[in-house]
């Protein structure tokens, strides 16, 4: 009897969108990881393996604004955030990696926010 190992499938989802989705420097990927409290983005080239901008709930000037608010508000600060970085370094195209998980929800709000802070994907 095999062991169920959690997120085993998100796993195997992730990797199977990887094998597709490939961020270069032109056109960076757009990597979003959602734990049980937090959600994490980063805009990532694959090319050089290189993080090229970030943002997560965890960072203080995100705190401070998501408090007493759901974890999807949480999720469209952190995609206005990364939004905003990202054009200031330059980056306004990005190819979107949901990392497993479904286009819906807090990883939705996440993309919709990043969208309307200026990113196309």
């Amino acid at each position: 009897m095999a062991k169920y190992k959690p997120g085993a499938a998100r796993h195997n989802r992730h990797a199977r969108v990887r094998a597709k989705v490939r961020g270069i420097e032109s056109r960076p990927r757009l990597s979003v990881f959602r734990s049980l409290n937090h959600i994490y983005a980063q805009i990532i080239d694959d090319d050089r393996g290189h993080t090229l901008v970030s943002a997560s709930t965890v960072l203080s000037e995100i705190k401070s604004e998501a408090n007493g608010k759901n974890k999807s508000t949480h999720s469209g600060l952190v995609g206005s955030l990364v939004a905003k970085r990202a054009l200031e370094k330059g980056i306004k195209q990005v190819v979107f990696d949901r990392g497993g998980y479904k286009y819906h929800g807090r990883v939705k709000s996440l993309a919709e926010a990043a969208r309307k802070g200026g990113l196309k994907f």
